[in-house]
């Protein structure tokens, strides 16, 4: 079975969807291996690589996907529309797509999947279970999107992170305030912990107050009856009580941090403003907010994506994709993702796919199959 590693084309996109240590395993589970040429460039790794790994390298887009039965990608692949190779007319009927597919935003690539008879998962969809926690694309980027935050946060600010006593006087922690304590904001925590930071965090979960202490940082929630999280484990949506009164005390909180890094999404909707126009002019000039949630709307009002924009002394900073502004160890850990997530899937005797199609990793993730859309949250339940 052929699986092919196309070179990523969309804008501010670094990563690859394999590395040579992920290549060599794929090929000892059966599989003939093509990567495209200059696939891995962006996360150093040369061609050269690929090659001494086994892989085949092709020259273009066209070759790569030509009679592909498994295609990696990192983002959803490219369609006419877009001005670009028109990567899903390459793609095979009845071939294996995975990659992070972001339905809700382009639900006419999700029916040209399903015209084209391809097998789609979207692997941001994969459950939140423990057999299928090596699988979690979700987790290993936005683990590392929490600890490229704060690098960019410390880079952008005008003064240093720890306490430091020296004998011309003493320089004062940096206060830096979390907002939103699933994977990225628990290592964003835990990062400017570790540079010296003096850390608050706020979720509407209240089963994160236990993560927060335990990294030592300050838990400022809501008092509430309310429930602020899904039976998958997300962050919900809450009442308009609950945001008043949440508004209320970041607004107070606020004005003391020095820094704010916000990562509060909502899977399928816009991201909700947690930080407003006048929260950021309640903040001393000098101040730093790094919206990881820009892309989706953004949790400050304020905030532009791929734009660093000030407001009243205040740096407001919204780079796209920031797990691929740290390339080479997100590609690393999203290849072992994907490489997870086929292993069980290939038959060791016969060298093909034997998939079982009730498994609920297959079901949670599965977009398309047979021609139709099929996952129950595109489709409604129905």
């Amino acid at each position: 079975m052929k699986l092919a590693i196309p070179k990523e084309r969309r804008e501010h996109e670094r990563r690859v969807a394999a590395t040579p240590d992920t290549v060599k395993k794929l090929i000892a589970l059966g599989f003939d291996v093509a990567v495209e040429k200059d696939a891995g460039l962006m996360s150093n790794i040369p061609d050269s690589q690929y090659s001494d790994a086994g892989a085949k390298i092709t020259a273009d887009a066209a070759a790569t996907f030509k009679d592909a039965d498994v295609i990696f990608k990192v983002q959803r692949p490219m369609h006419a529309a877009e001005g670009k190779v028109d990567e899903i007319s390459l793609i095979k009927p009845g071939a294996i797509l995975a990659a992070i597919l972001s339905p809700f935003t382009d639900g006419a690539t999700v029916d040209a999947y399903a015209s084209g008879n391809i097998t789609a998962f979207a692997m941001e969809f994969m459950p939140r279970i423990t057999r299928a926690q090596s699988m979690d694309v979700l987790s290993s980027q936005s683990n590392l999107a929490g600890y490229i935050a704060v690098i960019d946060a410390a880079s952008e600010f005008s003064r240093a992170f720890p306490m430091m006593m020296t004998a011309a006087g003493t320089v004062a922690p940096a206060k830096v305030m979390v907002m939103g304590t699933g994977v990225a904001g628990l290592q964003a925590i835990a990062t400017a912990k570790r540079l010296g930071a003096v850390v608050s965090a706020t979720d509407v979960r209240a089963a994160a107050k236990e993560q927060v202490e335990s990294l030592a940082a300050k838990f400022v929630m809501v008092e509430s009856d309310e429930g602020g999280e899904t039976e998958g484990g997300y962050a919900k949506e809450m009442s308009d009580d609950y945001k008043a009164k949440q508004a209320a005390l970041i607004a107070e909180t606020l004005a003391k941090q020095d820094i704010a890094i916000t990562t509060a999404l909502i899977p399928g909707r816009k991201a909700p403003v947690l930080i407003t126009r006048d929260m950021v002019r309640s903040m001393k000039p000098g101040s730093v907010i790094i919206d990881l949630a820009v892309e989706s709307g953004g949790n400050c009002e304020l905030s532009q994506p791929g734009k660093i924009v000030l407001e009243n002394g205040v740096k407001i900073i919204g780079h796209y994709n920031v797990p691929s502004r740290v390339a080479t160890d997100a590609s690393a850990l999203y290849s072992r993702n994907l490489l997870n997530f086929i292993t069980p899937l290939m038959d060791s005797d016969s060298g093909s796919l034997n998939i079982d199609w009730e498994d609920e990793i297959i079901t949670g993730t599965l977009l398309t199959r047979d021609g139709a859309i099929v996952h129950e949250r595109l489709t409604g339940g129905n």
